[in-house]
C-alpha cells in the first residue's frame, strides 16, 4: 500500500511539532517554509549590529507549559533549557522607584504571604480579581472581569493582560487570559518558574526538531511559499507553489497548513478567521559582560513603555507589547532606543552606562486579534475538505498566541489526520 505523505506547509513551531507526530505515527514528511529559515515568530539568528545571536521575538517560558517542555524532550533537546530554581519574579516601578518581588506560592493558603502579591495590594483583592476573572464569560474582556482598580490592578492585571494579550486589558479577552493563567499562576509555584533558552529558542526548540525530522527521512524545502491550494468538494487535491512545479494530493495524501493568518486568509478566503493584532516591539541591547552579570535574568517594568525585560549573557531585552498603543511606537528609531536605554538604565540603577550595540526590531501584527470578538472567529483544526487541516497560534486551542498555544495546535492537526 502506498504510505501516507503529509505536506506541512509552514516549518514554525506548530508546523513542526505536527510534522514530528505525523512521521512518529509513519507518514512520510515534507515540510515547505515560505523564508529561508525555519522556525517562524521562533526563530533565532545572528544579528551583525549587536554581533550576538538573539531571538526574533522575546517569549517567557514557565515551567507549567507542559506542551513546549515535552516538544523538548522528544527532539533530545531538554538540556538546552534552564528551569530556574524558584517562581520569583522581581518587579522595579520607574513611576515610584519602588522595588519588590513577586513570590508565587506552592499553594492557595500561600497566597496570604505578603510577597505573594504586589506592595499595597491585599489578600482580599487579589481574591476578587482571581473569582472575577474565572467567573467572566467568553464576551468580557479583562477589564470588564476584574474590577478592582487598586495596586492589584496596576501591578498585576493591567501589565499581565497586555504582556500575554499584546492588547491592553479594556480590549483583552479575560477567557483567554483565564486560559494562559490556569496553567501557570493559578497552578502555584511548581507551575510558575521561569525557563530560559541561554542559547536562543531556535537551538532549543527548532534546530534540533529540524534535524530529527530529516533525519528520519523528512524533506525541508525553503523559501517555497505555497501560493494556492486546488480544492474539491471533500479533499485538497493539489498545492501550487510560486517557484516548484504543482504538487498533487493523492488519495492517502495531507495537507496541514501552519501559516500566519494573513498567509491563511490569501489561500482560503472564505474562511472566518481573527483580524491581525497589534505589534510588538523587541529592543536588544549589548553592554559589558560585567554589567549584565549583575542583572537578573528577567525584570517586570512599570510605569515604562516595556513591560519586560530579560537578559541573555551580554544582551539585555526590553519587549513592548501593544506597541501601538504606547509613544514609544510613533518614534523615530534612534528616539525610540535612547528611551528604552533610559528606562533599562533607571530599572537596573545603572547611571550614565551606555550599550556598547543596539538593536530595534519591530513585529507588525505579531497576534492575532485578542480581543472576545477576535477570539470568537479563530478557525477550528479541521476544514472541511477532510484531508486538510490548520495548525499555528491562531487556530481555536483555547489559549492566547503562545509558543504553548502554537505546539498544542500542530499537534491537535496531527491527530485530526490519524
Amino acid at each position: 500500500m502506498t504510505s501516507r505523505h503529509a505536506h506541512v506547509v509552514g516549518a514554525g513551531l506548530a508546523g513542526l511539532a505536527a510534522a514530528l507526530d505525523l512521521q512518529a505515527a509513519g507518514w512520510r514528511v515534507t515540510l515547505h517554509e515560505a523564508s529561508p529559515k525555519p522556525g517562524g515568530r521562533c526563530r533565532s539568528y545572528h544579528d551583525a549590529a549587536l554581533d550576538r545571536r538573539i531571538d526574533n521575538g522575546n517569549h517567557l517560558i514557565l515551567s507549567g507549559n507542559a506542551a513546549v517542555l515535552s516538544h523538548a524532550a522528544r527532539i533530545g533537546a531538554a538540556d538546552r533549557l534552564l528551569t530556574l530554581p524558584e517562581a520569583a519574579f522581581p518587579f522595579a516601578d520607574l513611576a515610584t522607584g519602588a522595588r519588590w518581588t513577586v513570590r508565587v506560592p506552592r499553594s492557595p493558603l500561600g497566597a496570604l504571604r505578603p510577597d505573594a502579591r504586589p506592595p499595597g495590594a491585599t489578600p482580599l483583592s487579589a481574591l476578587a480579581g482571581v473569582a472575577g476573572l474565572l467567573a467572566a464569560p467568553r464576551s468580557r474582556t479583562v477589564a470588564q472581569a476584574v474590577r478592582d482598580r487598586g495596586p492589584m490592578w496596576r501591578a498585576f492585571w493591567d501589565p499581565m493582560a497586555t504582556a500575554v494579550l499584546n492588547v491592553p486589558p479594556e480590549t483583552g479577552s479575560a477567557a483567554l487570559l483565564r486560559a494562559a493563567l490556569l496553567r501557570s499562576f493559578f497552578r502555584g509555584e511548581a507551575a510558575c518558574r521561569p525557563v530560559l533558552a541561554p542559547e536562543g529558542l531556535g537551538d532549543a526548540l527548532i534546530d534540533p526538531a529540524i534535524d530529527r525530522l530529516q533525519e528520519q527521512g523528512a524533506k525541508l524545502r525553503l523559501r517555497a511559499p505555497l501560493a494556492g491550494i486546488a480544492l474539491g468538494p471533500t479533499r485538497a487535491e493539489a498545492l501550487a507553489f510560486a517557484n516548484g512545479p504543482r504538487v498533487s494530493l493523492g488519495p492517502r495524501d495531507a495537507v496541514v497548513l501552519a501559516v500566519p493568518p494573513a498567509a491563511l486568509a490569501d489561500l482560503l478566503p472564505d474562511l472566518p478567521r481573527p483580524a491581525p493584532g497589534l505589534a510588538i516591539l523587541n529592543a536588544h541591547f549589548r553592554v559589558d559582560p560585567a554589567l549584565a552579570a549583575a542583572v537578573p535574568p528577567l525584570l517586570g517594568l512599570l510605569g515604562a513603555q516595556a513591560q519586560w525585560l530579560f537578559r541573555r549573557g551580554d544582551v539585555l531585552s526590553v519587549t513592548v507589547s501593544a506597541a501601538e498603543a504606547t509613544r514609544v511606537w510613533s518614534m523615530p528609531r534612534d528616539e525610540s532606543l535612547a528611551l528604552l536605554w533610559s528606562e533599562v538604565a533607571r530599572a537596573l540603577d545603572l547611571g550614565a552606562a551606555q550599550p556598547q550595540a543596539q538593536r530595534l526590531l519591530r513585529e507588525r501584527a505579531a497576534t492575532f486579534d485578542q480581543s472576545p470578538q477576535g477570539a470568537a472567529l479563530r478557525p477550528p483544526t479541521r476544514t472541511r475538505w477532510r484531508n486538510l487541516v490548520l495548525a499555528g497560534d491562531h487556530v481555536r486551542t483555547g489559549l492566547p498566541a503562545t509558543l504553548e498555544g502554537a505546539v498544542l495546535s500542530g499537534r491537535r492537526a496531527a491527530r485530526a489526520l490519524a
